[in-house]
C-alpha cells in the first residue's frame, strides 16, 4: 500500500525537486491518476499560465501528465502548490476537498504533495502570509487542514522557513521574521510545536512506514516550547521520534543525517557563479559558453510556479549584461586592430602638413564611434559610448 504525504518549503516546479517528485510516484504503478489543486492561486489573473508551466514540467521533468482539478478522492497523486493560504482554506474548508485531503491521509493512500502556500494548510493552525506580510494585519492564526493529527502530529507547518529575500528586513519563517513568529508562537496551544521546511526542501513522510526522510538542499527545524531541533537534508526519523520533538521532551532521541544530501544550484545563486566566472573568462569562446549555460539554466527554470520565488528576472537582466559586455568587448579587441594603424596615417599626415587629410582621419574615426584626443604625450583614443 502506498501513502506518503510530502511538505516542501518552496521550489515545487524548479528543478532541484524533481528527483524528490520521482521518488514519491515510482511506487504508484503506470499512468497513475496525477491532479494539480489549482485553488492557492486560482484567484490570480494569470492562474492558466502558471498551471500550464506546471504540466509542462512534470510532463517534461517528472514523466507525470496532471490534470487541473478533478477529485481528490480517485487520484493516485495530488498536487498543490504557491498562493494564499488562507484563499485556499476558504474555499477547501467550504466544500469537500478539506474531507477529501484528510482521509487520503488518515487511510495512508496515494501520494498527496502540498508545497509552499499549501503546506502552510497541512498543520493544525495556518499562517496567514498575504494578510500578515503583504497587508499588515497584526499577526494572527487561521485554522489549518490538520494532516497531520492523524500521526499523533500536533504542529504547524511554515514553509519558506530560511527565506532571505528582505535583506534588510527579516523574512524568514514564511515572512514572518522572528518578531513575528515569537508573538504567534506563544498563542498555539500547548503541545503544538512549529515544523519549519526551508526552501528548496522537503519532508517526505512515509504514512505506512510512519518514517520522516528529509531531502533537499537546506533543514526541517522543529520548535516547541522554546527548544529547536535541526534535521539536516538526509536525516530520516520516525514519527514518535517527530512527535517528541514537537512536545519538547528532553528524551528525545538524536537524530543524525544518514546520507549526504546533493545539493543542486538554485537560479540564483546559477546567476552569481555565471558572472562571476564571466567577469575572469579567457577570451570570447568561454564567455560565450558562459552566457549560453545561463541561458540554459534560465530555461530550465521557466516553469517554476513560485513568481515570489525572484532570480528569472534578475538572471534575464544578467544574461543581457554579460551579452552587451561580449559586444563591447570584441568592439575593442576590434578596434584595437585598427585604430592604430590609422592614427598612425594620421601622424604621418600631420608631420607631411596635410592637415586636412588628417582631420579627415580623425573625423572618420569619430562616426565610427573612436574619439581621438591630442595630448602632450600623443594622441589617445577611445571608444564612444
Amino acid at each position: 500500500m502506498t501513502g506518503t504525504l510530502v511538505l516542501m518549503g518552496s521550489g515545487e516546479t524548479s528543478p532541484t525537486m524533481v528527483e524528490v517528485h520521482r521518488g514519491v510516484i515510482g511506487a504508484l504503478g503506470p499512468q497513475p491518476r496525477a491532479i494539480l489543486l489549482d485553488t492557492p492561486y486560482a484567484f490570480q489573473e494569470n492562474a492558466r499560465d502558471i498551471s500550464a508551466r506546471a504540466q509542462q514540467y512534470f510532463a517534461r521533468s517528472v514523466g507525470l501528465e496532471v490534470e487541473v482539478g478533478g477529485v481528490i478522492a480517485t487520484a493516485d497523486w495530488v498536487f498543490s502548490g504557491p498562493g494564499s493560504p488562507t484563499y485556499a482554506l476558504d474555499r477547501w474548508l467550504g466544500g469537500s476537498d478539506a474531507g477529501d485531503l484528510r482521509a487520503r491521509v488518515r487511510a495512508r493512500q496515494g501520494v498527496t504533495v502540498l508545497a509552499s502556500a499549501a503546506a502552510c494548510t497541512a498543520g493544525a493552525a495556518t499562517v496567514p502570509v498575504y494578510e500578515i506580510y503583504k497587508v499588515g494585519a497584526e499577526p494572527y492564526w487561521r485554522e489549518g487542514l490538520d494532516l497531520l493529527r492523524p500521526l499523533g502530529l500536533e504542529a504547524v507547518v511554515i514553509p519558506h522557513y530560511d527565506n532571505a529575500e528582505g535583506g534588510t528586513h527579516d523574512t524568514r519563517f514564511c515572512y514572518l521574521g522572528e518578531r513575528r513568529l515569537s508573538r504567534m508562537e506563544r498563542e498555539l496551544p500547548a503541545g503544538t510545536g512549529i515544523l519549519g521546511v526551508d526552501e528548496h526542501t522537503a519532508v517526505v513522510i512515509d504514512l505506512v512506514a510512519e518514517r520522516a526522510r528529509v531531502v533537499g538542499r537546506g533543514v526541517l527545524t522543529v520548535r516547541a516550547g522554546g527548544t529547536r531541533a535541526v534535521l539536516p537534508a538526509g536525516t530520516t526519523a520516525s514519527i514518535g521520534e517527530l512527535r517528541g520533538l514537537l512536545r519538547g521532551e528532553a528524551t528525545a532521541p538524536e537524530v543524525k543525517p544518514v546520507a549526504a544530501a546533493v545539493r543542486e544550484l538554485t537560479l540564483e545563486e546559477t546567476v552569481r557563479a555565471c558572472e562571476e566566472s564571466f567577469a575572469t573568462a579567457d577570451g570570447p569562446s568561454v564567455a560565450t559558453k558562459i552566457i549560453l549555460d545561463l541561458e540554459g539554466e534560465i530555461a530550465r527554470w521557466a516553469a517554476d510556479m513560485e513568481e515570489d520565488a525572484g532570480g528569472s528576472e534578475e538572471a534575464r537582466d544578467a544574461l543581457r549584461r554579460m551579452i552587451a559586455t561580449l559586444g563591447a568587448d570584441a568592439g575593442r579587441s576590434m578596434a584595437a586592430q585598427i585604430v592604430p594603424p590609422l592614427l598612425a596615417l594620421r601622424e604621418r599626415l600631420r608631420q607631411e602638413r596635410a592637415f586636412g587629410l588628417a582631420d579627415a582621419v580623425r573625423e572618420a574615426l569619430g562616426e565610427g564611434g573612436v574619439l581621438v584626443e591630442d595630448t602632450a604625450d600623443g594622441p589617445r583614443w577611445s571608444l564612444l559610448g
